[in-house]
């Protein structure tokens, strides 16, 4: 049974949020504020974690913040301040997906389980390496490297970078890699992936990476070999 998290300073959120997880199968936790959940998840350790931004105290983007230095586990933002500039810090940050107040439950279940269902079949498979000029991708490991050193890259930044390895010199849509890296009808500002873009070409220049990703001008992005 998949254990979820859930951090929301208003019980109805939290009790609301809980109602469907529960009738979905899932085994829940809830939290008011970010304190206890950083006691709680070495030893619970869940398989996601449903998070509110703006809180008092620590709030959402600090608290991912401080996961992230010990844990992978998946993040979905959720926030009443339908902000771009809340979405690109929240990914930014590592957040795997991010939903604007108020939002529907059942929208939110799909995208947990469209999350978790990626992670699963990640695990099923068996390593397999990608290369492509100075880079190597491990698959299974989601780890990649330049030079025998770590590209480190947040979850959709890794997502969307080993979709354009695996179909390299191919041009992909904006739209075309919303719908891949999200994997459902993103209903948001197709920006997103410029952002993801303008962050791997930051990291792989400050790795002195050969390897590009190309704009293609009026259409998308490829990564050319």
């Amino acid at each position: 049974m998949k254990h979820i998290f859930v951090v929301d300073d208003e019980r109805n959120i939290r009790d609301l949020i809980k109602k469907y997880l529960l009738k979905e199968g899932y085994k829940v936790t809830l939290f008011e504020e970010g304190t206890n959940l950083l006691r709680e998840i070495s030893r619970l350790k869940p398989d996601l974690i449903v998070l509110d931004i703006m809180m008092p105290g620590i709030d959402g983007l600090e608290l991912c913040k401080a996961i992230r230095k010990n844990s992978d586990v998946p993040i979905i933002f959720v926030s009443a301040k339908d902000e771009e500039v809340d979405r690109i810090i929240g990914l930014e940050l590592g957040g795997d997906d991010y939903l604007s107040k108020p939002f529907s439950p059942r929208e939110l279940v799909v995208r947990i389980k469209n999350i978790l269902r990626r992670i699963e079949k990640t695990i099923n498979v068996n390593d397999t390496i990608i290369e492509i000029k100075d880079i190597k991708i491990h698959t299974a490991r989601r780890f990649v490297e330049v030079n025998g050193k770590e590209l480190k890259l947040t979850t959709k930044e890794y997502d969307l970078f080993e979709y354009l390895a695996k179909n390299k010199n191919r041009p992909f849509t904006r739209d075309e890699l919303i719908d891949k890296i999200w994997g459902y009808d993103y209903i948001g500002d197709t920006r997103m992936i410029d952002d993801l873009v303008k962050r791997i070409r930051k990291k792989l220049k400050e790795i002195n990476s050969k390897l590009e990703i190309t704009t293609v001008w009026g259409y998308g992005y490829r990564m050319d070999d």
